[in-house]
């Protein structure tokens, strides 16, 4: 818990700042790995979502390993497309790919949900990266009190992505001060809990729903509203299965939904195409952000 404290502790003054600000911005977290980075590619976007998007600003944290410094590291920018994988910034200049993911259409679609609110979008996500430990590999791991590398997780780089993202007192540079509003979690994660063994897949409810407890505590809102991407195959594997143990990990995340109080879940995914045996198509990102936004809507009029 100890994230959680030091979270709370610089994210208070901040907090308690804004009070005074002239602005008031929703804010979203998402978060996962590969299907939350994005592998949809940008030449296939329609023109509604090929565009700088007009007062919705993005923290794009820089996707690290575990015990690399650079995790975390971002700045304030409008959104576009570029944001899927291979993205990298350095806290100071963003180098965009030509890859997208779920925020082009989520954005777009909470823009029409809330035609009279600023919304701002604050990203990171790591590839091949699991919660629990033991399934880390070479991509990292979520776990809070995981060593990792030189002491730095997936959960430190998590942490260092909002801390930079809220010390920003103007996001959108109109020289009026920002309060944002932690609004939501989106969380797509759960391929890499389910293809090592049962032992791992079996453990991934419990971690999940610690995961999201702590996060949840580092926007101060206990009950914040979070959805979960229900984790799908493609079955194009030599044995059939991508993820061996992936029903286990679907069960934990229909039972994460079920019994959290302001939990909902995505489960179209079953029916995207694939770019690969891992990804999902172009097409399926633009539906996946339009579904996690129409999800989240639910949870936020209830």
């Amino acid at each position: 818990m100890k994230h959680a404290l030091l979270t709370f502790l610089f994210i208070l003054p901040i907090a308690i700042f804004g009070q005074k600000a002239k602005d008031t911005i929703r804010v979203f977290y998402l978060g996962g790995q590969s299907n939350m980075e994005g592998f949809g590619y940008n030449k296939e976007l329609p023109k509604t979502l090929n565009k700088e998007f007009k007062d919705i600003y993005i923290f794009h944290g820089n996707s690290a390993v575990d015990g690399d410094t650079s995790g975390g590291l971002g700045y304030w920018d409008v959104l576009k497309p570029g944001h899927g994988i291979g993205f990298q910034t350095d806290g100071k200049t963003n180098t965009f790919s030509d890859r997208f993911g779920i925020e082009l259409s989520f954005a777009k679609r909470m823009q029409e949900l809330y035609p009279n609110d600023k919304i701002a979008i604050i990203k990171y996500s790591r590839n091949g990266s699991s919660i629990d430990s033991l399934a880390a590999s070479s991509f990292g791991s979520w776990e809070a009190d995981f060593n990792g590398k030189g002491g730095i997780n997936q959960y430190d780089h998590f942490l260092k992505t909002i801390k930079n993202a809220f010390s920003v007192k103007d996001i959108n540079k109109d020289g009026k001060e920002d309060v944002l509003v932690p609004s939501g979690i989106l969380w797509m994660q759960g391929e890499s809990d389910g293809d090592k063994t049962e032992e791992i897949a079996l453990r991934y409810y419990s971690n999940l729903k610690r995961l999201m407890d702590l996060m949840r505590a580092s926007f101060l809102t206990d009950d914040l509203p979070v959805v979960i991407g229900k984790i799908s195959d493609s079955f194009n594997d030599a044995d059939g299965k991508v993820w061996d143990y992936g029903d286990l990990v679907q069960y934990a995340q229909e039972k994460f939904a079920k019994t959290d109080g302001n939990a909902g879940i995505v489960r179209t995914t079953k029916y995207y195409k694939y770019s690969d045996k891992w990804h999902y198509d172009s097409a399926g990102f633009i539906d996946f952000g339009e579904q996690f936004a129409e999800a989240l809507h639910k949870l936020m009029v209830k």
